[in-house]
């Protein structure tokens, strides 16, 4: 297992976070809209059930950058899975592994396959990589505020809770 050390991990995403000059908060999909307005290109969000033996995935094709992520688990880890994705995608990171091809068959058999540049899949934390998109995604998730639209309980009981103290 390659490791970094915390000190070059957390000056790395400090810098890549500083670039980015966000607000102090957000909400995912507005980072989202953002960073599709810096690439030029837009960035879909993917919800999709049973993605084998990965949490998310990043797709980057000439056009768009697919973010695909278990539809079966809670709201805040499908954000933290996005967030990881564009912790990939801020590092410019390149699979190692795993063919862009044979993965996107997999997630999306109707997608054409000379449509595709990269793709990045997470099954575990071992590579420099790993580490800097998910200690990015976790700091971008220190500035994260759940969506406006949240329908799920938590989202319900949070908007109520605004609502009646705000």
């Amino acid at each position: 297992m390659i490791r970094i050390s915390r000190r070059k991990l957390r000056r790395r995403c400090a810098e890549v976070l500083r670039d980015l000059g966000l607000p102090d908060s957000f909400d995912v999909p507005t980072l989202c809209a953002a960073l599709s307005a810096r690439r030029g290109r837009p960035i879909q969000q993917l919800p999709v059930p049973n993605l084998f033996d990965v949490c998310g995935l990043w797709i980057a094709t000439d056009t768009a950058d697919l973010i695909a992520y278990e539809q079966h688990t809670s709201a805040p880890h499908q954000n933290h899975i996005v967030l990881h994705e564009i912790g990939h995608m801020l590092c410019d990171h390149y699979p190692a592994t795993v063919s862009p091809a044979e993965q996107a068959r997999l997630l999306m058999p109707n997608l054409d396959p000379n449509m595709i540049r990269r793709v990045l899949g997470r099954t575990g934390y071992s590579s420099v990589e790993e580490q800097e998109a998910e200690f990015l995604a976790s700091l971008l998730g220190q500035h994260t505020r759940p969506a406006r639209h949240d329908d799920s309980v938590t989202g319900r009981l949070r908007s109520a809770l605004e609502n009646d103290h705000g």
